[in-house]
């Protein structure tokens, strides 16, 4: 199964280079500044499987064994990886534009693309109920992804943590856009949930 293969790679080169070749986390991070002026676009790539510590790797991989094994599942192993894969360059885009211009910014972790697979899942599966832990109720997918890229707009608007909710914003907006575009049938269900 791809999904449980790319978590496994994932945590694989995370730990990697946290503990055997720690240059590779230095090379490997997306550097906006580099990527534009040392053509070091693999960078868009690399940064995917890199995670600053256990816990953005453990939120990450979490959300991931969620809702990766059942999209791959419902849409097929090629168009998931398909998704994922794109998801990595284009939740990265708006921040390679964006902090081009400065030396000191870097960014690394799946974040980009767990999100294009989350809502990938809530696209197709949109009033399945997500449970939070310390929330005793369930919230159906579409309800929960309205609240998080709320969130994640507020919190990119705030600018006070280390987090990358851009990232987080784009990835989300292009799992749904994928998943309606290229996943046949997709919008079809979508709709039928409600009746439609």
């Amino acid at each position: 199964m791809a999904a449980i293969s790319l978590l496994i790679l994932t945590v694989l080169v995370t730990m990697t280079a946290w503990y055997v070749v720690p240059q590779f986390h230095y090379q490997g991070m997306l550097k906006p500044y580099e990527a534009w002026r040392r053509g070091r676009w693999y960078q868009l790539i690399t940064s995917g499987f890199l995670h600053a510590d256990g816990t953005h790797l453990l939120l990450n991989m979490f959300v991931f064994f969620f809702f990766g094994p059942i999209l791959e599942q419902t849409i097929g192993n090629s168009s998931f990886l398909i998704l994922y894969f794109t998801a990595l360059v284009v939740s990265s885009l708006p921040t390679l534009i964006q902090e081009r211009n400065n030396p000191r910014y870097a960014s690394l972790g799946a974040s980009g693309a767990v999100e294009a697979v989350l809502f990938g899942f809530i696209v197709m599966y949109p009033l399945e109920n997500i449970y939070l832990m310390f929330i005793p109720v369930g919230i159906p997918a579409i309800v929960f992804g309205g609240l998080f890229l709320a969130y994640s707009y507020y919190e990119a608007r705030q600018r006070r943590d280390n987090v990358n909710h851009v990232a987080h914003i784009a990835g989300a907006l292009y799992g749904v856009a994928y998943t309606l575009l290229f996943v046949p049938g997709a919008f079809s269900q979508f709709i039928g949930h409600f009746g439609l």
